[in-house]
């Protein structure tokens, strides 16, 4: 039978093999008492989805027989598309849209002549009703009313299994080792018990993201010893120099450093299939190498990163030698980058707070405008080298109990924590060394959901998001820690907090115009012609043209996806169908959808190809 479903009609037929039943009031189904009928998982519509045995003969009989089972209050066919094997099945309730000077007499004809029952009346002519056991079944009762006069629209409410868009997960080797990132209390391959949640959440972040983060987005590694031989940090490399040598052709054997490498590999290692994989893999990667205590050196390294286009500078080095406190130089240089670097936004700097066991950070990481991070362990915890203080911002997963994995340069010699060698070109890595690229990292998805923060509001949401770890009394009225700062690091929340800013609040919500309203005024166009191709997400149907100038600008603001405006005539009448983006497949249609949802934008996939 062919019905409306959506914004489509579609072929339906009965499933061979699934029935729907619903329990009658405070009895339960028994499946096993029920011969020929295993339940399963789905419930759909209210429904429990049971599996008919493949002896059964005919399934209407077999529908009846259970119908008349005490503890059944309603039974129901399942349903297929054709050419799609998701259940559909129906709820008993069905959206009724009566033309145009259809009384509510008329109205009530059809109504009685199909034995429904009115749910909600939503308009003069919208209805929505259901079916009693009197009418025929919800399917062929929508396919009756679509043959009415007197009825414009009839669809029956239908569910089915919807998909989750996450993101697949990499495919490099030893991913589902890296802890850090997403752990479920317990390491794949490793006869070693962890914390269950004591990760940064990045997995996470990056399904909410529906990406592992932007390549407009720049990391600086500061340090010394890069091997960007090394599969993990090959690509995607911009800007690199060597303050040692004042060369833009980096030091291949690190003049013995290899520290670089690893730091690099955490904040944005490759995903490529093979090895590990970083916070935000997809960043653009500016390696610096070549740290000095000097102050001339010092103010060189920043300003490189503010006029190459530095987006996040992580720094895994420092002193805690009072001796060796920053000047004023120093200071500057630092303020400098953190204010006017990203053309005004701020460079966000990540600094480690160092692994002396002090009570007493770096004083690079006393500095007011960076990020100072701590380190936590596999099971929560603090990590026993990380310094304290009152100037810790955050915490990030590290080692101190099981360490994290990451590459190693090829004239690194380094170790593996337990002897158990898992691949020649990685190691185990740790210290605030390891737990600041992460972080750095994590800003680098921060900036990806929103690029227009500046880098004192990305210090400000992770201060806001952190999870508190630890116990509660470590904490003080600000809800600070000295050994942890506000909190372990959580990606997710970071991410979902920055897109809640981008849409919603202060200086980042569009601003129309008030003539825009009407149409009026002067606008810059920039027209393509759109081909019937590909897929956008639909967020609405309008008659004036003030409405879409008025929508365009702030979807564009929003999410920086092309506008997409398909121009036609109803009942002789033009309207405006807009849709956000332009995607070659339906699922990364389907992956920005949930991303708009995210951010409160309602809206649905839309194949190009049906308009015209």
């Amino acid at each position: 039978m062919n019905i409306k479903i959506g914004s489509g009609n579609f072929n339906v037929k009965k499933s061979k093999r699934l029935l729907g039943l619903k329990q009658a009031e405070k009895r339960a189904i028994k499946s096993g008492a029920k011969s020929h009928t295993t339940q399963k998982p789905e419930k759909l519509g209210g429904f429990k989805v049971f599996e008919i045995d493949e002896t059964v003969q005919d399934i209407n009989e077999k529908l009846d027989e259970l119908r008349a089972e005490d503890d059944v209050e309603i039974g129901t066919h399942v349903y297929h598309i054709d050419g799609d094997s998701k259940p559909l099945v129906p709820t008993g309730e069905i959206l009724i849209i009566f033309n145009h000077n259809v009384d509510k007499e008329e109205q009530g004809l059809v109504i009685d002549e199909f034995k429904l029952e009115i749910v909600e009346r939503r308009g003069k002519e919208r209805i929505i009703a259901k079916v009693t056991a009197g009418s025929p079944n919800p399917i062929k009762t929508a396919r009756f009313l679509e043959d009415s006069s007197l009825v414009r629209y009839a669809e029956p409410d239908l569910d089915t299994l919807i998909d989750h868009y996450n993101l697949p997960e990499p495919t490099d080797d030893l991913f589902n080792r890296q802890w850090h990132l997403q752990n479920n209390g317990f390491i794949p391959g490793e006869n070693y018990q962890i914390t269950s949640g004591a990760d940064a959440k990045v997995v996470a972040a990056w399904n909410r993201l529906g990406n592992r983060g932007s390549s407009d987005v720049t990391i600086a590694i500061v340090d010394n010893g890069f091997d960007i031989r090394h599969p993990d940090i090959s690509t995607n490399i911009v800007s690199p120099f060597d303050f040692w040598i004042n060369s833009s052709n980096l030091s291949i054997d690190g003049f013995g450093y290899s520290h670089g490498t690893p730091c690099a590999g955490v904040a944005l290692g490759r995903m490529n299939g093979t090895g590990t994989v970083g916070a935000a893999p997809n960043s653009k990667f500016m390696p610096l190498s070549g740290t000095s205590f000097g102050w001339r050196v010092t103010e060189n390294i920043f300003k490189h990163c503010v006029n190459h286009g530095a987006d996040i500078i992580s720094c895994s080095w420092g002193t805690s030698d009072a001796k060796f406190a920053l000047n004023s130089v120093k200071e500057e240089a630092i303020r400098k980058a953190a204010t006017e670097g990203r053309r005004g936004l701020g460079c966000v700097i990540v600094f480690a707070v160092g692994n002396d066991q002090l009570d007493n950070v770096s004083y690079y990481a006393k500095h007011p405008d960076v990020i100072a991070v701590a380190a936590s362990t596999s099971r929560d915890q603090h990590a026993f080298y990380s310094n304290k203080g009152q100037e810790v911002t955050i915490c990030a997963p590290s080692n101190g109990d099981w360490p994290i994995i990451a590459p190693k340069a090829s004239w690194d010699k380094g170790h593996w924590f337990d002897g158990q060698i898992r691949s020649s070109e990685h190691k185990h890595f740790g210290g605030t060394s390891s737990s600041t690229p992460l972080v750095a990292g994590i800003c680098a998805l921060i900036l990806s959901a929103n690029p227009k923060l500046t880098a004192k509001e990305v210090k400000d949401i992770l201060i806001k998001t952190a999870d508190k770890i630890g116990h509660p009394s470590e904490y003080d009225s600000r809800g600070h820690s000295r050994r942890f700062g506000f909190g372990r690091v959580n990606a997710d929340k970071a991410v979902a907090e920055a897109i809640r800013m981008k849409d919603n609040t202060g200086e980042n919500k569009p601003v129309i115009e008030k003539d825009v309203a009407t149409g009026q005024g002067i606008f810059r166009f920039s027209v393509k012609r759109q081909p019937s191709t590909g897929f956008g997400i639909q967020v609405g149907v309008y008659a004036q043209y003030g409405n879409v100038l008025i929508r365009s600008e702030e979807l564009e603001n929003k999410f920086r996806q092309p506008i997409v405006v398909n121009i036609n005539e109803l009942n002789g009448k033009t309207i405006y169908r807009m849709c956000v983006g332009n995607f070659s497949t339906r699922n990364e249609a389907a992956a920005f959808q949930k991303r708009m949802k995210q951010a409160g934008v309602a809206g649905f996939v839309k194949d190009y190809a049906v308009l015209r």
